[in-house]
């Protein structure tokens, strides 16, 4: 890959990256194994109110992971850039397909590799 296209992705996976963050700010976490996504509370103790609050705050659980997930394959991503190896493959070693890139940057594998992975043969 050419020097001209590493640095446009490194400047997508940058903005990215502190889009995730400001995400996870706004969610009140950043560490993955210590959740605190806060609990709603509506003053209420009725059944549908527990209900809707529980729902609520399993959704925000579930938001914070994966926003966590994202930011560790960009922050990895942005590791492979000052390694010299974003863009390849961790487990053929081949070059990933730009367009695979251009729709996530932070791949990790070439499209061979992850249909493997998830048996989408």
């Amino acid at each position: 890959m050419d020097q001209a296209k590493l640095d446009h992705f490194k400047e997508i996976l940058t903005a990215e990256l502190h889009r995730l963050e400001q995400e996870l700010a706004a969610l009140g976490s950043k560490d993955p194994n210590k959740p605190d996504a806060e609990y709603p509370e509506s003053g209420s103790n009725s059944e549908d109110d527990n209900a809707a609050e529980i729902a609520e705050y399993v959704d925000e659980l579930t938001l914070e992971a994966r926003t966590e997930s994202e930011l560790r394959d960009v922050k990895k991503a942005l590791d492979a850039v000052s390694k010299g190896t974003y863009g390849t493959c961790k487990y053929c070693g081949n070059p990933i397909d730009e367009k695979r890139l251009e729709a996530r940057p932070a791949s990790s594998s070439c499209i061979a590799c992850k249909k493997t992975l998830t048996q989408e043969l």
